[in-house]
Parts: structure tokens; sequence; C-alpha cells
């Protein structure tokens, strides 16, 4: 496994930024109003992650995981996507829809994952391994994406490293929780980088472990960028499941447990609850809180297509190599 050197330092920039309050809910369905006007008139769609705020979930168009929210960037007919996540998602968007305008509400939405490995490190990390398939996580930024030969998601990862031919060497990147799993799951030795995510980094197994003792009878849905997946799977047994954020959401829906423990970022609660009425869903940490995703608020969704800010731009002959990844992100189920 290999390091990069900012991973710590960013982890920590991230966890001082406070999550600025939502602004008086009252204003909420004016604004609300406001925003759907305003998307009309510039021809736009709206995209929002699964970890965004609950009122930003409700006005947008599409809610879901990176996965999912590619494949509609992908194919949007809007001249317009206002995207309500990150910058890397941002940046994903127009990379796959290169004609159309993508607007960030906030630039300051970056990513502490994306930010522990940098181009010139996965460059100099592959001079070291000539003849390496490197496959790189999607929270990651363009130009790290434009050396890689495949992009994957925590929905389809499995299948991506699956599809790479048994005897070829694996460079995989950031997230060494998610490769760590990878590995588990489909017996590759992968060579893997040592990223984390500060919000899934932070999820104990101890926070699981109590939360089991005390609702023996959940079922246990985490997200395999947490750092405990190993002892959580020993403890919890049958009842664990590592998912994506949108595999959460599909396997409540046809599950016929009446409770679940949620080990992932909580904004995904709002999306479990609204898809699955009737179920309870209970948080293991509940300060598992992106303050990155917390920084859309409604008024600066409103902002954003009100003023046609901030508009991201991707290098052409970036954008051109790291369409080729995400292609084949997209392409595998």
């Amino acid at each position: 496994m290999t390091t990069g050197d900012s991973a710590a330092g960013r982890a920590s920039e991230a966890l001082a930024i406070p999550v600025a309050p939502p602004g008086d809910p009252a204003t909420f369905p004016a604004l609300a109003a406001e925003i759907r006007r305003l998307a009309r008139e510039h021809d736009a769609v709206i995209l929002a992650h699964s970890y965004e705020r609950p009122e930003v979930q409700d006005i947008a168009d599409h809610v879901g995981d990176s996965l999912m929210l590619s494949r509609v960037a992908a194919s949007a007919p809007q001249s317009t996507i206002v995207f309500c996540g990150v910058s890397f998602m941002a940046e994903t968007a127009k990379i796959l829809s290169p004609a159309k305008r993508v607007l960030l509400p906030d630039l300051a939405a970056g990513c502490s994952l994306a930010d522990s490995i940098t181009v010139e490190q996965l460059r100099k990390w592959k001079a070291e391994h000539p003849g390496a398939i490197v496959v790189s996580y999607v929270n990651t930024t363009a130009a790290v994406k434009a050396e890689s030969d495949y992009c994957c998601t925590s929905g389809n990862a499995r299948a991506v490293i699956e599809a790479i031919p048994a005897d070829r060497q694996i460079l995989f990147l950031p997230d060494m929780f998610l490769g760590l799993w990878l590995q588990r799951v489909t017996g590759r030795k992968l060579t893997i980088w040592l990223g984390e995510c500060h919000v899934h980094a932070g999820i104990r197994a101890s926070d699981v472990e109590r939360w089991h003792r005390e609702e023996p009878g959940a079922d246990l849905l985490i997200h395999p960028e947490c750092g405990c997946t190993s002892q959580v799977m020993e403890a919890a047994g049958e009842q664990a499941h590592i998912l994506s954020t949108e595999g959460m959401v599909r396997f409540a829906e046809r599950s016929t447990a009446g409770s679940f423990l949620v080990a992932t970022e909580i904004g995904i609660l709002h999306r479990l609850e609204l898809k699955v009425p009737g179920k309870r869903f209970v948080p293991v940490n509940r300060e598992a809180i992106c303050q990155y995703m917390k920084l859309t608020t409604l008024e600066k969704l409103r902002d954003s297509l009100r003023d046609g800010v901030y508009p991201i731009e991707v290098p052409d002959d970036v954008a051109a190599r790291a369409r080729v990844a995400l292609a084949r992100m997209i392409a595998i189920a």
C-alpha cells in the first residue's frame, strides 16, 4: 500500500468546516418555488447526492449516488446541470456532458478522499508499477481520472475489478477501505493507495457494536468506505450488508426487516425514510456528517440558477482521457 501525504491534513481541514445553518424553514416553500421557476427558465436539471441536506434533496429532479447521477448527467436532455454535491461530481458531469453548462452552487464543496491523491503522485505511482491497470474510485479529481484506465463507484467497484484479466496487476485508489473490501470479495490482490474519507473513517466498530447490542433485530447497512467492515461482519454476521448508498435504498425496499442500522453519512437517512416509509433507520454514528456536502443550501442553489454560478470547466485534453475511464465505469453494471 502507498499513502498520500495530504490525506490527514485535508481530513482535518474538512472537520474544521462548520456545518452552515440551513436558513429559516418557513422560507423553504417560497425558495423551492423560485428554484423550480429558475430551473425551467434556464433549461436546468438539478442533481443532488443522497448526502445533501433534506430540503436540497427534496427540490432536486434526481437524487442518488455517484453512479446513478453520472448516468443521469450523461443522458439528461437539459442544457444546464446544477450539481448539488461536491466538486469531483460536478467535474464528472462536465466530462460526460461537455456541451452542457455545469454549475456547482458552492466552490468550497470539496472532498477529503479526492484530495488524498494528486495527479503527480499518481503518475509517480504508475511509473513504479509499469503495465499495471489503474482503477480510480469516482471520488477523484478529473486529472486523476485522466491518468486512470477505469473509474468505479462503490456500487460497481466489484464488477469493475472482476472485469479486469486476472493476470494484470491493479493499482486501486484512493480509498484503502474500499480496496481492502474488494480484495476480500474478489480474491484479487490489489495494490492499494492509503486514502480515506474523513467521515467514513470516523465510523468505528464500537459505534456499530453498541447499536447492534441495543438493536439486536435490526439489519446493518454499512458503506464499504467505513474502516471497520471486517470487524463488523464478524460481529453482525448475516445481518450485516456492505452496500453503496443506492444499494442501501434498494436493499431496504426489498427487505422484510422493520429496522436498520445505517453506517454511512447521515444524509442518506432522509432518502431512506422517504423511499421506505414505515421502517426505522438508525444512524450508528450521528456525527457522521460531511461538512462539504452540507455547504449547499437552498439559497445557494437559487443563486446558482439565477446568477449562473459557479461554472465548472475541465480542459479538453484532460476531459477526453477521463471520459474513457468514466465510460467504462458506466458500461459495467
